[in-house]
This record gives C-alpha cells, structure tokens and sequence, in this order.
C-alpha cells in the first residue's frame, strides 16, 4: 500500500497509547479541563510546537516551523471537539446527595437507576442515579437546556474531599479495553478523533510541507457547537483556512466498524463543502487504490480501505464551519454505542425489552490508524478543491465519446 509516510510499528503503538489515555479522561461540555490539561501538558514537552487558546477556551496548536513554509499557503486545520455527554455537579444537597445537570443527548431510559463516577479533587466516588429528573432549569444563565438528576455516592466521603459544585460525572462503564481489535472505552465522541488529530501532528515531516498544519480543538460541541461557533465569530482560524473536522459518527449496516475511515459528505443537517470532501477523497482513493468500499477488513486483511457516506445519524462542526463561510468537510469513524447508548436501535424501535443500560462505545483500532494515515496524508498533499462544481472536461468526454446514443 503506497503511503505518504511511513508509521513505524512503535509509532502505532503510542498513538494507540495516546487513545487508551485521552478516551478515558472525564469531560463534559464547559468542563473540559482534564482534555484541555492532557493537551497542553503534551505540547509543553515539545519545544517545536506553539499552543494558544482563544477567549472561549478552544484550544489551537501549530508548529513553530510554519515560519519557513511559502507565504500565503492556505493553513490546514484538524478540528476535534474535547467535550462528550457527561454531568456536572450543580449542587450539594448533603454530603452523599447532589443535583447534576446532564449535559449531551442521552436517551431518557438510559437513566433509570445508573451508575455514575464522580470525578473530583479528591478522587473518584462512585455513585447511583435515582428519583426522577427534574425538568431543564430555566434559571437565568442556564437557558433551559439541561435536565438535572439526583445521585447518591456508595461512601460518605471524607471531609473536604467529596464533590464539589462544578465536578464532571461519567457513565460507571469500566476501563478501556481493546477487544478482538475494537477500542472499548468512556468517550470516543470526540475524544479519539482528538487522539487522532495529535498522533498525525507528530508524524508529519513539518520541513516537507507545503501548507501549514494546524489542530483546533473546541469546546461545548455536544449542547450545540458552541466552541466552534465562537471561533467562528471571533476568527479564531483565518477565512481562508481549510477545515477538515475529525469526528466519530453512529455505525449503521452500510458503514461498518472495520470498513475504514469515513470521508463524511455531510450529516442530518446540512452537506459539506464539495469541493474539498472531494480532494480528502481523492487523497484516500490513492491511499487504498480504490474506491471507497462498505465492506469491513476480514481478520488479517492488511489492505486500507475506506468509506465514504452521508453519515445523517448526527449532526458535526462542519456544518458549522460551512455556515460561516470556511470550506469545510469532515472525516469519521464509525462508532458503536453511540453516546454509550448500549442497543439503541432496538430502544428506537420499541423492541428493547428492561431497562436500557450504557455501555463503553467502541471503534476499530484498525479505522483509528487509518484515520491518522489519511490525515498525514492529506497534510502532506492534499488535491485541489476544484470548488462546489467539478471541471466540464471529464463531461465533456464522456459527450464526445457517447453523445451517439443519443
């Protein structure tokens, strides 16, 4: 398989590393720390890269080296939001006794009696949801979009070391795990597109690019893209930058964990810029030698392969970046258990029977390396975007060489 780069073997093994770690990490939208913390400590150990944060606490990183690249090469972004579907601690009713807003889309069966850990200052505290939720708070700043459930912790904790009012909750779903080449853990939404976007950083050749490469990763994605839209507003990336946002998107029967990673046409909402969905595929079409395919890797099977699909299943940044006048367009994975939902078509349809529980989603650890190859790829060179129209010359064979028919 021909690559642009080569990723060694113990390249492959950090950036799988780099998964496990920052999947795990508890975030929920506005309480982003431990992401933004893991991030920055990361490029403080690199004395080549620069990080800044904007005003909204979205977070850029870019190499020191752009310096020498041509003047007026149009920057490349990597986009990945750090947030995912989690509580946060609002109130202390007693010491064992708290109120939590949930801030993402969770179904609402999927709350009944679940276990919950609490991360706080003092450790980790294991809890459980009960009583019904109280209706989305309509207190002046909150807007009215969360609802708010009662947990309880399994231990008094000790004095000064329980939680406290802005706190992130997760889903009590175990550690992350790798099983029969799957990626088991807390938070791929959007915490492996994150892992991803970083691992391709530090394998590109920075003194052979042509463009400068640039990662931006926002905040507040899942109660309505309010990171990227404030970076929108104040311009956080130049106008004239290519977006590429990195996501993780519901696996559906024609685009299979396994089959590759996804260039993403557009989501429920709106289609991404054609122009530039088409050179990302381009770039993947030389990567594989083929087309894009639906069909997973059979065990052992080392080609790459691809996909590339609508994904409607939600809604991402692009879409976003769209509307604010950037070319944009989106590459996925496709995620299993989306929002730690555990059989979630069968809960749509009415045909799950009990109580609906989370579980860890998953991805293919084969998808996350091919999501990174296409990313240094694209990086390195990416095609052309021939705009929102393709050029008439291949039309114009086809007329000349077929217009007979007619």
């Amino acid at each position: 398989m021909p690559r642009a780069t080569e990723i060694l073997p113990a390249d492959r093994a950090r950036h799988l590393g780099y998964l496990l770690q920052i999947t795990q990490l508890p975030s929920a939208s506005g309480r982003e720390d431990a992401v933004s913390r893991w991030v920055k400590e990361w490029a403080a150990l690199r004395p080549d890269v620069f990080l800044d944060s904007d005003r909204h606490g979205n977070i850029t990183i870019r190499s020191k080296r752009e310096s020498s690249l041509p003047a007026g090469a149009r920057p490349i972004y990597f986009t990945a939001h750090m947030d995912h579907p989690a509580f946060v601690v609002e109130r202390i009713v007693a010491p064992a006794v708290m109120e939590l807003s949930f801030r993402g889309g969770v179904m609402d069966g999927y709350f009944t009696d679940a276990s919950i850990v609490i991360h706080s200052s003092g450790g980790a505290h294991a809890a459980r949801l009960f009583g019904p939720p109280r209706p989305a708070d309509s207190r002046a700043g909150r807007g009215g979009i969360f609802k708010y459930y009662t947990a309880e912790l399994a231990h008094n904790p000790p004095p000064g070391l329980g939680p406290a009012v802005g706190d992130v909750g997760v889903w009590d779903v175990g550690a992350a795990e790798v099983i029969d080449g799957n990626c088991h853990t807390l938070a791929c939404d959007d915490l492996a597109a994150l892992a991803a976007a970083i691992s391709t950083f530090e394998c590109l050749p920075q003194d052979e690019l042509t463009s400068p490469v640039r990662l931006l990763f926002t905040r507040a994605e899942e109660v309505g893209f309010v990171g990227a839209i404030g970076a929108c507003r104040d311009k956080t990336m130049p106008m004239d930058a290519v977006v590429i946002a990195l996501e993780n998107s519901r696996s559906f029967a024609d685009s299979p964990i396994g089959g590759g990673p996804i260039v993403r046409v557009g989501d429920r909402l709106s289609i991404f810029s054609p122009g530039l969905t088409g050179a990302v595929a381009k770039r993947a079409e030389q990567l594989a030698g083929a087309p894009g395919s639906a069909l997973p890797l059979a065990s052992g099977d080392q080609r790459w392969v691809w996909q590339r699909k609508l994904m409607a299943g939600g809604a991402c940044e692009a879409g976003v970046y769209c509307a604010y006048g950037y070319e944009s367009t989106c590459i996925c994975l496709p995620l299993g258990n989306y929002h730690n939902m555990a059989g979630l078509a069968q809960v749509q349809a009415g045909e799950f029977m009990g109580t609906p529980r989370v579980a860890r989603e998953f991805i293919s650890i084969s998808d996350y390396h091919g999501l990174v190859d296409l990313l240094v790829a694209c990086g390195i060179k990416l095609p052309p975007s021939e705009g929102n129209t393709r050029p008439p010359a291949q039309f114009d064979k086809l007329w000349d060489e077929r217009s007979f028919v007619l």
